[in-house]
């Protein structure tokens, strides 16, 4: 059994550079923030991934809050990932949800965001970022 300190200690944090958002675990919501066009991706991400299947197969509430400002393919496919296993266990009972936080300056940022939301049924927020 996951407790809210195991997924505190356990989460697998990524410090933000110049290519790889930063992606820390706080208070039942996962938080990506920066741009996301790191050499290998899945390296990046896998670990973050992995750590919501099994929190979401424990059935333990989460919710994601990405603020990206870029995000290439790889990173995209990745982000799609994690959002797959969210809205599966918001299929099966699970709290879940999202916050997508977009550049109001950036009119794709918003309609990626769009795009993203049409393909679950959890809840999903599309929200200007903070400049």
């Amino acid at each position: 059994m996951i407790t809210e300190e195991d997924c505190c200690m356990d989460f697998p944090e990524v410090t933000k550079t110049a290519s790889t958002p930063s992606i820390f675990y706080r208070e039942g919501t996962v938080f990506i923030e920066g741009e996301s066009y790191p050499e290998n991706s899945f390296e990046i991400y896998t670990p973050v991934v992995r750590w919501l299947r099994a929190l979401v197969d424990e059935k333990k509430d989460i919710r994601i809050d990405i603020n990206i400002s870029y995000m290439n393919s790889s990173s995209t496919k990745c982000v799609l990932d994690m959002l797959d296993i969210l809205d599966e266990g918001h299929q099966a009972g699970v709290k879940t949800g999202v916050v997508w936080r977009f550049d109001s300056e950036n009119p794709r940022s918003r309609e990626l965001a769009e795009e993203f939301k049409e393909e679950f049924t959890m809840p999903f927020d599309i929200v200007p970022g903070e400049s």
